[in-house]
């Protein structure tokens, strides 16, 4: 690999599309994965705006799709033949509810992107990280254990946990597997619980995408 190739997944908005849009302006390639073309969209237009030295490649699907995530996958290593880096920022944080009160569908929902499809990328992404000595960037979210974040709290915890998990089994082997904790940021994750919050003391999400790309 002559080049530095990422993925971010969940790179439409917030710290995910920031991370991406920071990355591009330090010279990688991304490869930016998310279901809003739009928000995709208006990343690959910042960068280019920039005249960032690196570029991004749009990749408009959702994770939970196997088919489509395997083939990515395949392309990646077809292409580039590995990953210096990924960051794994997408979620689900849809609904606010008491925990006697969860709605199935929604559990279910959020079971399915932020457990099983973050299970099923890390087999996917793996051997693409091994290939390039990369590595994988989860991010814990205080926000997760306030009240009536059931679902959100405990599909995000099974989350980590999988997470810390793959951290220790590969710390000596690789791919280096880091779980960091960011600065509060006005994301939409976070509007959801703290609806009425002064906004201007968080963390510009560009900002702490700059921190959390120095730790790699």
């Amino acid at each position: 690999m002559t080049q530095n190739i990422a993925l971010v997944t969940g790179a439409s908005r917030g710290l995910g599309s920031a991370i991406a849009e920071q990355l591009a302006l330090r010279g990688w390639h991304v490869v930016a994965v998310a279901r809003t073309v739009g928000g995709l969209e208006d990343l690959d237009d910042r960068v280019k705006k920039a005249s960032a030295p690196g570029a991004v490649t749009l990749a408009p699907m959702d994770i939970i799709e196997d088919d489509a995530m395997r083939h990515l996958c395949r392309s990646i290593h077809d292409r580039w033949g590995g990953l210096k880096f990924w960051a794994h920022t997408a979620i689900r944080a849809e609904s606010l509810t008491p925990a006697a009160s969860v709605d199935m569908k929604d559990l279910d929902e959020s079971v399915a992107v932020n457990l099983r499809a973050t299970a099923f990328l890390i087999t996917m992404v793996e051997p693409l990280l091994r290939a390039g000595s990369g590595t994988a960037m989860f991010f814990d979210d205080p926000v997760a254990t306030k009240k009536f974040a059931g679902t959100y709290g405990a599909t995000k915890a099974g989350q980590m946990a999988l997470a810390r998990n793959w951290q220790t089994e590969t710390r000596r082997i690789g791919p280096r597997v880091l779980v960091e904790t960011p600065q509060p940021m006005p994301t939409a994750v976070r509007a959801r619980f703290y609806p009425s919050e002064d906004r201007s003391p968080l963390t510009d999400a560009r900002d702490e995408a700059a921190r959390l790309i120095g730790l790699i």
